[in-house]
């Protein structure tokens, strides 16, 4: 990574479609939603168009998954495009099928095999980071499993979001735990109720923040935090809508844009 500090959106399932991302001015990385590498093997459409990049905004895949012949499948035939930074691999979903299947946070104590797949993602010449919990309950979080996975996995960075998996956006994330992960000498970036420049300032020590639905409700909030000069209301709205346009997006994502936005962008 670069010698900077990296703003980054988070990706939301729904929401953080291409058009979102692209109207997020400032931002230094976006992700796309997360994508089954079963999906990928088999270039299901539907799957292969939640990928596809329109623009130069920088953007890493999100995938989720554990076989790694599927993802040499998928490897042996990709070809980068525009903004691609490389794959993002997802091992903090705490879904309970996702769980069940073993995928998500419950891939967190595997450290081999997600150093594998990381390995086989790094042969092709890809990027590669890794977004995670603290573990999959408050017992894994006490025996520090994410210590151990920054510390034995070769990602480029590793996207700490600062719950386990029993806990919901109502718990507050624990800060506490980025400086453990920053003396691992990896790259950590913050991420967990992320909002104000003041929030950043306490977490200078990392090598960025992940925000996500402080972004949401307002896409400019990455310019905001930089003090970057930003569009009007009325222009980051008609961005967007041109965008949905152009790009045939499906109604689901402005639909849940347009309910969850706040009241400091898009309305007077």
């Amino acid at each position: 990574m670069e010698d900077k500090f990296y703003y980054m959106l988070a990706p939301i399932e729904n929401m953080t479609d291409s058009c979102f991302r692209t109207i997020c001015h400032g931002v230094d990385m976006t992700f796309t939603e997360k994508v089954s590498l079963q999906a990928l093997a088999k270039k299901n459409p539907f799957t292969m168009n939640k990928i596809k990049l329109f623009d130069d905004t920088p953007c890493m895949i999100q995938i989720i998954g554990q076989r790694e012949p599927l993802l040499e499948k998928f490897l042996k035939d990709f070809k980068p495009s525009h903004g691609f930074q490389g794959f993002n691999l997802n091992l903090g979903c705490p879904n309970p099928e996702v769980v069940k299947a073993g995928l998500g946070c419950a891939l967190m104590k595997r450290v081999s095999k997600v150093s594998r797949i990381v390995k086989t993602i790094k042969k092709y010449g890809h990027g590669v980071s890794i977004k995670m919990r603290l573990g999959m309950n408050q017992f894994e979080k006490d025996k520090k499993v994410y210590l151990n996975l920054i510390e034995n996995v070769d990602a480029d960075f590793f996207i700490v979001h600062a719950r386990h998996g029993k806990e919901t956006y109502t718990d507050r994330a624990d800060w506490s735990v980025f400086s453990q992960c920053v003396q691992t000498g990896k790259n950590i970036i913050a991420n967990g109720d992320i909002k104000t420049k003041e929030d950043v300032e306490k977490l200078k020590e990392c090598k960025g923040v992940m925000i996500g639905r402080a972004a949401v409700e307002n896409p400019l909030i990455f310019a905001e935090l930089k003090s970057l000069e930003i569009p009007t209301r009325e222009e980051i709205k008609a961005e967007y809508e041109k965008l949905l346009k152009e790009r045939n997006a499906h109604s689901k994502y402005a639909k849940h844009i347009f309910k969850h936005i706040g009241k400091g962008v898009w309305r007077k």
